[in-house]
C-alpha cells in the first residue's frame, strides 16, 4: 500500500470526494490508507492546493548556517560535490476549458483560492459558457459533474436564466466526462518535457500551448467513444472502466 500519492491522483481524489465517494472507497481506487486520502482532502479545502507544501518531519539538532561539510583540497568544485536546487518548489495550477465536437473554449487559469459557486459562476459560465452556447446554437447541453460550486444555487439560477440546459450527472462518475482524459493528456505532455515550469506563470503557460496543441480530432473521437464507454461501465455494474 503506498504512502502518497501524485498531483494528478489528488486531483481525482478531490474529484471523487465532491461527487459524494466515500474515503474509503477513494482510498481502494488508489491504492493507498484512508489517511492519505483525508490529508489530501483536507489540505484541498484549506489551501485550494492538490500537493503540500514543503516542510514538516523531524526538528533538526543544528542549524543550516552551523552545519559544515569537511572535503579534500581541490574537491569543493567537484561535479560530485554541486547540488542544484529547484527554487520554484513546489506549485499547483487550477484551470478550466470546454470541449465539444466542433471546437474548445479558451482555457482559463484560475487564481490562486479555492473554486466557490460565485467565482464559478463569475469566472466561468458568464464569460465562457454563455458566449460558447451562443456559438453552438439550439441543442447546446452543458456537461458537468457535481462538484459543489456546480450544483449551487446562484449557479443553477444562472443557466436557467440564460437557458442553458445543464446534463443530469450520475454521482461518482468522473470517469464518465470526456474532459477527464483531455486532463490527463496535458499532464503527460507537462511531466514529458525535457525544460521544467521554473514558476507557476511558466506552469500556466505551458498548460495553455498544451491545450492550444491537442488536435481538434483527439476531442472529436473521445466525445464519439463515450457511448461504447457507456456500455462498458454497464457492464462493469458501474465500476471503473477505461477509455
Amino acid at each position: 500500500m503506498r504512502r502518497s500519492l501524485q498531483p494528478t491522483q489528488v486531483a481525482q481524489v478531490v474529484q471523487l470526494m465532491q461527487d459524494g465517494t466515500s474515503m474509503r472507497a477513494v482510498a481502494r481506487r488508489f491504492a493507498v490508507s484512508v489517511s492519505v486520502v483525508s490529508r489530501a482532502w483536507r489540505r484541498y479545502q484549506e489551501t485550494g492546493q492538490y500537493i503540500r507544501r514543503r516542510g514538516g518531519g523531524r526538528r533538526r539538532a543544528t542549524t543550516q548556517q552551523r552545519d559544515s561539510v569537511w572535503r579534500r583540497r581541490g574537491e569543493r568544485s567537484a561535479a560530485c560535490n554541486i547540488l542544484q536546487h529547484d527554487r520554484f518548489g513546489s506549485g499547483s495550477v487550477m484551470v478550466w476549458g470546454g470541449i465539444s465536437l466542433e471546437g474548445r473554449t479558451a482555457l482559463h487559469v484560475l487564481a490562486r483560492g479555492s473554486l466557490t459557486a460565485i467565482r464559478y459562476r463569475d469566472e466561468i459560465l458568464r464569460p465562457l459558457v454563455r458566449p460558447y452556447a451562443g456559438a453552438v446554437g439550439p441543442g447546446f447541453l452543458l456537461m458537468q459533474d457535481n462538484a459543489r460550486p456546480h450544483v449551487a444555487g446562484v449557479c443553477q439560477q444562472f443557466l436557467q436564466d440564460e437557458g442553458i440546459d445543464a446534463m443530469d450527472w450520475p454521482a461518482r462518475s468522473s470517469d464518465l466526462n470526456p474532459i477527464e482524459h483531455i486532463w490527463y493528456i496535458m499532464s503527460r505532455s507537462i511531466h514529458q518535457r525535457h525544460v521544467a515550469s521554473q514558476t507557476v506563470q511558466e506552469l500556466a503557460d505551458a498548460l495553455v500551448q498544451v491545450w492550444e496543441e491537442i488536435p481538434q480530432e483527439t476531442i472529436r473521437h473521445l466525445i464519439r467513444s463515450m457511448p461504447g464507454h457507456c456500455r462498458q461501465v454497464i457492464r462493469a455494474c458501474g465500476g471503473h472502466a477505461h477509455y
